[in-house]
């Protein structure tokens, strides 16, 4: 299949995009390669100060380093939960979710919820649409 200007290969089949404050956003993006193998990005979006625009950095990660990263990213996230911070409560700022989890125990972690995200990847067209049905914004 020939891709007009790469749109197709950078199209994402999988979105989610995380408001992190005022101004930082995260994008964790699935997207397709030619012969239709799956790799993730990772996004930091910041928003400059006291100028137009934002910063971007971008991280490919590809399926043979999911679980690799995904223990290591548990692991340091835990360690400044349960060693470093075990007093603060990093619940408080899960305002996304405070009414869909009212009651529930919040106690997964970010990586969790990483997971939870990637499992959802659609293995057929691309689309901008997550898995809850939700659209997503581009940027």
């Amino acid at each position: 299949m020939a891709y007009d200007n790469n749109e197709k290969r950078m199209e994402s089949v999988y979105s989610k995009r995380i408001r992190a404050g005022k101004r930082r956003t995260y994008f964790f993006d699935v997207r397709a390669t030619r012969s239709n193998d799956y790799y993730l990005t990772i996004t930091e979006s910041r928003k400059k100060f006291n100028e137009d625009g934002y910063d971007r950095h971008k991280i490919f990660l590809y399926k043979e380093d999911f679980n690799k990263f995904l223990k290591a990213l548990t692991e340091a996230v835990d360690y400044v939960k349960t060693e470093l911070m075990p007093d603060f409560d990093f619940d408080a700022y899960n305002h996304d979710n405070v009414a869909e989890n009212e009651g529930q125990d919040n106690s997964s972690s970010i990586a969790d919820d990483i997971i939870e995200e990637v499992r959802h990847v659609p293995t057929t067209s691309p689309n901008t649409t997550t898995a809850t049905g939700e659209e997503v914004d581009k940027w």
